[in-house]
């Protein structure tokens, strides 16, 4: 300040201003005996696309998430590669590789084929480059897709990064990535781990924290605000916290999510309550003030999970996850929405509708308000449906109903469903356990269990009968347990093709001499 004020009394002009560098920080090679990654936790597959870049002359290393939970001793589920070749030259050099991607172009390299397959996804390092100075496009990725057609470095009105795919060097591929923790290199050759931001650092201290300024981070892509979230729930187990900072913004920048296209947010969404940590995504949306406005259909599940169905169905996703078994997201979304389709279908019941149609027009009204716009939903809404449709069906094991329900693609699925149900007291525990024994056995046992089934219900019809007031003669039919159907009876006599067909009126035979009525066919 004094030495401007001088230099104004002496005439001197003044000091051209000093350009603000941005950090890349310092490389740091970190060897294994500080780092203590364990080598037989990385994938095969991994290791040999960075073999195959480095023989080709190129720079490759297992980046991001997977080198996260290699030093906190985990086996990662994916590992990507990141490299100084550009996606061509990556592309050429895999027999079985694939350019994706507008907004980041990658590509994944396939390994096996059918459910064996693995994808190994590479990027090429990227610049860090200042966002005010990229092209600005007045929309979004829909509406502006002529204007972005070509451009590299694009961002929209509010700052959020619509197109990223300018290379630089490694020190500022490190900078543009979000957390320290996810912006480390590891080279399975030489075993080296280069950190730029002191991510194992932060690493030892449970830390996570965003490089940069949190805020502009979050307006660059505010899908980082769900990815704090995740991993904060995912790392909570292992003791890391948010750092204070970090966490700050997350709040003010929420409303930034509604640029973001729906089908993104949906994928954050399943990632959220998919990867295993759906009970603390939970914890952690509740505790970080973000239980409403990231997505409509998160806002329903964050509403309802204390519901002890839609709690069941969370925790019963983590625990499949951390058994290795394959989750659906039809399933989930089966559970948190069953509510809303149980009362549309219980209204239109009441209003006189007959009980198949109520049921699926309650499902086509719960598609249209809550699952919106998104990619496959036609496949989604279709295992759902299949789902809730069976779900009435459980009823009725007499006849060839068991039979045509286990030979259905879907009917673990639905069975699943109704164990959850089963779980909380919605139906009975006998029911369950009837069939999960039925779809075990073999066809004796199963005709067995066919033929007790059919004893219970005309015995609990017997006794309806006898508790009942006696207001009528009963016909010799009802008595052997051909009773009164309800709604749920018919739904599944319907969706089996057997509901009770219309009774024909007899004809009254004409008196003697009488003349037929006109219009007859007599």
């Amino acid at each position: 300040m004094i030495k401007t004020i001088i230099d104004k009394l002496l005439g001197k002009a003044p000091a051209a201003p000093r350009s603000r560098k941005p950090k890349f920080g310092k490389r740091d090679e970190v060897p294994v005996q500080v780092h203590g990654i364990d080598p037989n936790l990385v994938d095969r597959r991994a290791i040999d696309v960075v073999q195959t870049l480095k023989r080709s002359g190129f720079e490759a290393y297992i980046v991001g998430g997977a080198v996260r939970d290699l030093l906190l001793g985990l086996r990662p589920k994916d590992f990507d590669v990141a490299t100084n070749a550009t996606p061509e030259q990556v592309k050429n050099l895999f027999r079985r590789a694939f350019i994706i991607g507008k907004r980041f172009r990658i590509v994944h390299v396939v390994y096996g084929r059918g459910r064996e397959n693995e994808v190994i996804e590479v990027s090429t390092f990227r610049a860090f480059l200042d966002n005010s100075a990229a092209e600005q496009v007045s929309g979004n990725e829909r509406t502006s897709k002529n204007q972005l057609a070509g451009l590299k470095h694009a961002v929209d009105a509010s700052g959020r990064v619509l197109r990223d795919n300018v290379w630089g060097p490694q020190d500022q591929d490190a900078t543009r990535r979000d957390f320290t923790i996810n912006a480390m290199y590891y080279d399975p050759e030489t075993q080296i781990v280069v950190d730029y931001h002191g991510g194992i650092a932060d690493a030892k201290k449970k830390v996570l924290r965003m490089i940069g300024d949190p805020a502009t981070r979050y307006r660059e892509d505010p899908v980082r605000i769900i990815r704090a979230v995740r991993f904060a729930a995912k790392l909570n187990s292992k003791g890391f916290k948010l750092e204070a900072k970090t966490a700050k913004p997350l709040v003010e920048c929420e409303p930034l999510l509604n640029e973001v296209p729906q089908s993104r947010l949906f994928d954050e969404m399943l990632k959220l309550l998919q990867t295993g940590h759906a009970i603390a995504s939970v914890a952690q949306l509740q505790e970080l003030g973000l239980s409403r406005g990231i997505y409509p259909l998160l806002d329903v599940v964050m509403e309802r999970a204390g519901h002890p169905f839609v709690q069941a169905a969370l925790m019963d996703t983590d625990r499949r996850v951390a058994e290795g078994k394959p989750v659906a997201p039809s399933f989930l979304l089966a559970c948190v929405l069953w509510q809303d389709v149980k009362q549309g279908w219980e209204k239109r019941l009441g209003k006189g509708y007959h009980p198949f149609p109520a049921l699926q027009e309650s499902i086509d009204e719960v598609f249209e308000q809550r699952i919106g716009d998104v990619s496959g939903r036609g496949k989604l809404a279709a295992d759902m449906r299949e789902i809730w449709v069976m779900q009435p069906r459980f009823d009725k094991r007499t006849g060839a109903t068991p039979y045509s329900m286990v030979a259905q693609p879907r009917f673990r699925a639905g069975f699943d469903f109704m164990r959850l149900r089963a779980d909380i007291g919605e139906v009975e525990e006998s029911l369950a356990s009837w069939w999960q024994e039925f779809s075990q056995a073999d066809d004796a046992r199963r005709d067995d269990l066919i033929a007790q089934a059919r004893d219970e219900h005309r015995a609990r019809q017997r006794a309806q009968q006898q508790a009942a007031p006696k207001v009528h003669r009963v016909t010799k039919k009802k008595a052997e347990g051909e009773g009164e159907s309800s709604p749920l009876d018919q739904v599944a006599a319907e969706a089996e093709g057997d509901a009770p067909k219309k009774r024909r009126r007899r004809r009254r035979k004409p008196a003697s001499g009488a003349t037929p009525a006109a219009g007859g066919n007599d």
